[in-house]
């Protein structure tokens, strides 16, 4: 997958490198501000008991 990405994306490898890296960032924030919260209320991790 990130052999397919890397051909795909534009121009000389210093390019292509902050393109990747923007997209990364870009990722890991929609996964911290929208994916991570919705997980926790969905499935109620945080509220743990011990019997």
């Amino acid at each position: 997958m990130y052999a397919w990405l890397w051909r795909r994306l534009p121009g000389p490898w210093p390019v292509r490198l902050l393109i990747y890296l923007v997209l990364l960032a870009a990722v890991v924030y929609a996964l911290f501000i929208w994916v991570f919260p919705w997980v926790e209320e969905t499935f109620d991790i945080n509220n743990v008991t011990v019997g």
